[in-house]
């Protein structure tokens, strides 16, 4: 189950924490984080986008940003956390991690706990935390999204991201006891599409997965955050490092993000 922290200190109200996590690279999912984050912030809720996806880290990249200092400093000690949570364009908050360095290429004791502890000293200072979780079921990407109330999914529909994320799902619904998963589906060429890659998605969770459940347990059952379309708008602002949702909000990918983040978590 969840390890997401579950109380405030004096009854103080944690923030949703939400992991965006895909099975593959290259689903955009850092690009959907920050622009999610962006809507919310937007809406007037206070985010904080926190890259984990540690050792092999791109959301500054994304954001045109440079950090003089990162998660590995924060876990070293060298500098605090309030020191290295920054301002980002969209009005929201980041907190980067450094990219590269291999000894967080393994979920050790030591880093589990200092992660756990972050995430709990964060929570009761914003509305969302967003965790860029890295791509795959490895160590380091199950157990940081074992740090979140809720997890999104962002997979786009080609046959290896389909079979890529069906495999996320499998494993968080066996190992952390997952009944609920939020899917972005990117990309989509047609409208609707989204709605047809949930629904292949949830046939085969309920062939395969369902079944194997513990008896009592409740069954999985994957909810449709939205769709976002194939836009040049977006590789536009990919190659620009900007986010959509400052630069273009008008068009049919920002629209797309900005409906999916009013499905996220109130």
């Amino acid at each position: 189950m969840s390890d997401a922290p579950k109380a405030g200190a004096a009854g103080a109200r944690l923030a949703h924490i939400t992991a965006v996590t895909s099975g593959k690279g290259g689903v955009g999912k850092t690009f959907v984080a920050a622009n999610l984050a962006a809507a919310l912030a937007r809406a007037g809720k206070r985010v904080l986008v926190l890259d984990a996806d540690l050792g092999l880290a791109n959301l500054d990249v994304v954001l045109n940003l440079f950090p003089k200092i990162t998660l590995h400093d924060v876990f070293t000690g060298k500098n605090t956390l309030a020191e290295a949570v920054l301002p980002a364009p969209g009005g929201f908050s980041v907190l980067l991690a450094g990219s590269g360095m291999v000894e967080y290429s393994r979920m050790t004791g030591e880093v589990r706990e200092k992660l756990q502890a972050l995430v709990a000293e964060v929570a009761p200072r914003f509305d969302h935390v967003l965790l860029d979780t890295g791509a795959g079921i490895s160590d380091v990407v199950l157990y940081t999204v074992s740090l979140a109330g809720e997890v999104l999914v962002v997979a786009t529909p080609e046959p290896t991201s389909l079979t890529d994320a069906y495999a996320t799902i499998k494993v968080l619904a066996t190992t952390q006891g997952r009944r609920r998963v939020h899917l972005l589906v990117n990309q989509v060429r047609r409208p609707g599409e989204g709605r047809t890659v949930r629904a292949q998605l949830q046939q085969v969770v309920d062939r395969f997965v369902n079944p194997a459940l513990e008896p009592g347990s409740g069954a999985v059952r994957l909810e449709l955050t939205g769709e976002v379309p194939v836009d040049p708008a977006v590789r536009e602002a990919v190659q620009r490092r900007q986010l959509l949702m400052e630069t273009m909000p008008g068009t049919a990918a920002a629209m797309a993000l900005a409906n999916a983040a009013v499905k996220m978590p109130a």
